[in-house]
């Protein structure tokens, strides 16, 4: 009997079951691959101390690989280090002050540093690939677990996602290119990395010259971060508007500290910029812009040479931020017209304005000039980059505010020639003094190159005070930092009234002695 008991009758898979089984193990791997990136993004980025730095690591699917090391607002190195599906990205986010003193307090904490700092990064990414291969094995079995109901395909998703894991992994580790670091590719500012501070080996070719000046920026910046605490308290005429002038900020960070103390203390009723906000006017360039909205008064701006369009651009994207570019607005009871720079020049090497660029300089100040004089209402203040482009507006409006220099000049203009009617007939603004041309220092101290140098460039702005007349009465001349001393001065002048005559065609304005006279340094 037992011999010839029969089999159970088992029928042949069907093709439609094979067929499900089939759609379900693909079905199964999507959404164990969708969990898997769900947990990658969610879960795959760190933080590490690096030298003084704190730098934020992640991980992202990546088709090329390679490696991207971010320095906002300067812009990113990119890296060819290694062909796997992952992108490696280290963004610094912040530098410690106290950290980055002790680092140039003595030469062996420096040396010692740099060393610990490979360590550190070793650690953050070890760390990272950790945490992001965990975090992706999470969210591959939850999402199946949800999905499916089954304990048997979460262990297979689990399963699954550990082979594509140690498969990427492997990928990268034998794809890396440890020598990718010596050919970098230099994304925003840092395109001009190699011009500004050679190549790795001319630094450590030089590294005590280096090392010197290292400690020279340092202490510079902490000098001038320092004195912004020590801003004398004014209390001007409260009827008076007030308007504070500042140029050239060269993308410094320390200066837009200074800016808000003085807007706020001095109860400024607009702040005109004349231009070079930024270095090289790239995209990365523009998170810089973003403090003009905390300023909380109307923002008036005319674009440097150093400024691109898309700087520009992110300015006039600020809520109290007008650009002016050829155009006139009133602000305050004040009409003002300006106009910016025609040039476009960011790199150092081609700052050095030949015959061609100062015509196009001179011609953007008589394209000013003809809109001021077809305007119905008469302009009290007009604002250009370029002191050259101030000469075709002597006897057009009373007062132009121009910078470019970093060095502080007061003049006055006499027309080169006689002003010329608009072709409607109408007469141009009435004209009883010379044009009045002001020209600010560096707001910025010229930025990082200022603070290079052994005698930091002063972070220079003016407070202007107007009457109800909408003439200048006087103006305040501020300098934070002076020769790198703790130091902040303030200097009242009074505007003297100038009427036309046979004179210089440049000369001092007749109060306080300690005004300069008009300078003919290059642009920079």
């Amino acid at each position: 009997m037992a011999a010839g008991r029969r089999r159970p009758f088992r029928p042949a898979p069907t093709r439609w079951r094979r067929t499900r089984q089939v759609l379900h193990g693909v079905l199964l791997g999507v959404v164990a691959i969708i969990g898997m990136l769900i947990g990658v993004q969610l879960g795959g980025h760190t933080t590490q101390d690096i030298g003084p730095f704190q730098a934020q690591l992640s991980l992202t699917p990546s088709l090329h690989g390679d490696t991207s090391v971010e320095i906002p607002p300067l812009g990113s190195l990119e890296l060819d280090s290694h062909d796997g599906p992952a992108h490696l990205q280290i963004r610094l986010e912040s530098l410690d002050e106290a950290r980055t003193r002790a680092v140039v307090a003595d030469s062996g904490n420096l040396e010692q540093v740099s060393h610990d700092a490979v360590d550190q990064l070793n650690l953050g990414v070890r760390r990272l690939a950790l945490q992001t291969a965990g975090s992706g094995l999470l969210g591959a079995m939850i999402l199946v677990g949800l999905t499916f109901r089954a304990r048997r395909d979460t262990a297979i998703a689990g399963l699954v996602v550990v082979a594509v894991l140690a498969s990427v992994g492997g990928a990268t580790a034998l794809s890396f290119k440890p020598a990718a670091i010596q050919e970098p590719t230099y994304r925003g500012l840092l395109v001009n990395a190699p011009a500004i501070i050679g190549d790795a080996r001319r630094i450590s070719d030089r590294y005590e010259e280096y090392r010197a000046q290292l400690q020279k920026i340092v202490l510079n910046v902490s000098k001038l971060y320092g004195t912004i605490s020590a801003l004398p308290v004014y209390e001007p005429n409260t009827s008076a508007t007030k308007v504070l002038h500042i140029s050239d900020m060269h993308l410094n960070p320390a200066a837009w500290g200074v800016v808000r103390t003085v807007a706020d203390q001095f109860s400024v009723d607009v702040v005109v910029d004349t231009g070079d906000i930024n270095d090289w006017g790239s995209e990365p360039e523009s998170s810089y812009v973003g403090e003009i909205s905390k300023l909380r008064v109307p923002y008036l701006y005319v674009r440097g040479n150093h400024d691109s369009a898309v700087t520009a651009a992110a300015v006039a994207k600020q809520p109290n931020a007008t650009v002016l570019d050829n155009s006139i607005v009133t602000v305050e009871g004040l009409t003002f017209a300006g106009i910016g720079d025609p040039r476009f020049t960011p790199d150092k090497s081609t700052d050095a304005t030949d015959a061609e660029q100062h015509a196009a300089v001179v011609a953007s100040g008589e394209r000013l000039a003809e809109k001021i004089l077809a305007s119905p209402m008469p302009v009290d203040v007009a604002l250009v980059h370029d002191p050259v482009a101030a000469q075709p507006l002597a006897g057009i409006c009373p007062l132009v505010l121009a910078g470019h220099r970093h060095a502080r000049s007061i003049s006055r203009l006499d027309p080169d020639t006689p002003v010329v009617l608009p072709s409607d007939g109408a007469s141009p603004p009435a004209q009883q003094e010379r044009t009045l041309l002001m020209v600010e220092g560096s707001t910025g101290g010229a930025g990082l190159r200022g603070l290079e140098s052994a005698k930091p460039l002063p972070l220079a702005l003016s407070i202007l005070y107007f009457d109800e007349d909408r003439h200048l009465s006087a103006y305040d001349d501020i300098q934070v930092g002076g020769t790198g001393l703790t130091e902040v001065s303030l200097q009242r002048h009074i505007v003297a009234a100038d009427k036309a005559a046979p004179a210089p065609s440049v000369s001092a304005v007749p109060t306080p002695s300690s005004v300069s006279p008009s300078v003919t340094t290059s642009g920079r």
